[in-house]
């Protein structure tokens, strides 16, 4: 299984978990000027914003450890327009990072409140 392969899949395993969890899902792959947001997602009125980071192994660290504050800028950018083109820039909002982990079998990790604006 390649890169890209591995990535849809542990997005469509986050979607799910996140679903399963009382979740609506709002969008998936959200994309603008350069910049994505993987899973957009609400929660007892709360809209979240979530990366998904799949790795084979913690060889090279965690998952959410290649969420740097580079990535974040651009999730924080498209979370913005995200509620501007949705009317909901009153909402609350939340930044998660869920961790899948494709070696022996799906684990999956998930970070609420991973970072903030």
């Amino acid at each position: 299984m390649d890169k890209d392969e591995l990535g849809r899949q542990g997005e469509a395993l986050a979607a799910a978990f996140l679903t399963e969890r009382s979740y609506r899902i709002l969008a998936r792959n959200f994309r603008v000027q350069g910049a994505e947001i993987d899973i957009v997602a609400e929660q007892s009125g709360t809209i979240v914003f979530v990366e998904v980071k799949t790795r084979r192994t913690g060889r090279y660290g965690s998952p959410a450890q290649a969420v740097g504050i580079r990535k974040q800028r651009k999730i924080i950018f498209a979370a913005h327009c995200f509620l501007r083109q949705n009317n909901r820039e009153d909402c609350f909002c939340r930044f998660d990072v869920i961790e899948v982990y494709a070696a022996s079998g799906w684990q999956l990790r998930h970070l609420p409140g991973a970072f903030e604006t």
